[in-house]
């Protein structure tokens, strides 16, 4: 199982981007799907979650401005980011929740990561 994260580069404050993430290989189902971000410096914190079921739940900081989506028939999860400040500069992470055909358990998956930099 893999994740292919895209979507990142260099965008003004104030400016939008889109980040997807997809997931390949066995799956039989991907549950809670995240999105992660780790800035220069400091620890990889929480941005954004959704549930098989579509339930989200976001980090304060980014509340009212990023919108976390999923399409589960593509197994692929989705970031919108607007309104984009420079403190919003990271390096994000998809992850998702993952049982593979054949398994019981679900294990943790991560993607490769994709830089976002909000400068003017």
């Amino acid at each position: 199982v893999q994740l292919q994260a895209s979507g990142g580069g260099l965008v003004q404050p104030g400016g939008s981007l889109r980040l997807s993430c997809e997931a390949s290989g066995s799956i039989f189902k991907i549950n809670t799907m995240n999105w992660y971000r780790q800035a220069p410096g400091k620890q990889r914190e929480l941005v954004a979650q959704i549930t098989y079921g579509g339930s989200t739940n976001y980090a304060g900081s980014v509340k009212g401005r990023f919108t976390i989506s999923r399409d589960n028939a593509k197994n692929t999860v989705y970031l919108q980011m607007n309104s984009l400040k420079p403190e919003d500069t990271a390096v994000y992470y998809c992850n998702a929740d993952i049982v593979r055909h054949g398994f019981y358990l679900a294990h943790d998956y991560w993607g490769q990561g994709t830089l976002v930099t909000v400068s003017s």
